[in-house]
């Protein structure tokens, strides 16, 4: 019988399509493992709703515990509670500021930047923090897109959701 921590960990070999870097366990998008003796049941929740990279991952993470030899596996998408950035993990957080992706701050920086007071955002390319919003949207819709005014480098903030 395999375990649920087994499990997690082969699911850490499952990135994210859109930002492969991170892994479904970096992003906080599992939200539980049920093991019974007919399959075994994953629910993920997306970092917003009608992500379009969901499929993909519920596809990867069938094949990923196929490998294994897990072949009754069922990925459900979990709509409730709505992810938010605070399941990111620290690791997570640390391997988007590698990748070039601001990591978000905090959710009370985000709803400044809804009343048009910017969010201080740190650059990751050369860490200032004198940055300027350039738009809300970034390359997907979970990013804003930021341009430091140091480096004058253009760079994605994973927003506070």
């Amino acid at each position: 019988m395999v375990s649920k921590a087994q499990i997690e960990s082969w699911l850490e070999d499952v990135t994210d399509p859109e930002i492969p870097v991170l892994t479904v366990m970096d992003m906080g998008i599992v939200r539980d493992i049920r093991i019974t003796d007919d399959e075994i049941a994953v629910d993920i929740t997306p970092t917003y709703t009608g992500c379009p990279a969901m499929d993909e991952i519920s596809a990867n993470i069938v094949k990923r515990l196929a490998a294994e030899g897990l072949n009754k596996v069922n990925v459900k998408e979990v709509l409730t509670p709505v992810w938010t950035t605070d399941w990111l993990t620290e690791e997570g957080k640390r391997k988007l500021e590698e990748y070039g992706i601001a990591p978000p701050t905090d959710e009370t920086a985000d709803k400044r930047a809804l009343f048009g007071k910017q969010p201080v955002v740190r650059c990751p390319q050369c860490k200032s923090e004198n940055t300027t919003r350039v738009s809300q949207f970034g390359s997907t819709a979970c990013k804003a897109l930021y341009r430091c005014n140091d480096c004058q480098e253009p760079f994605d903030y994973f927003k506070c959701l």
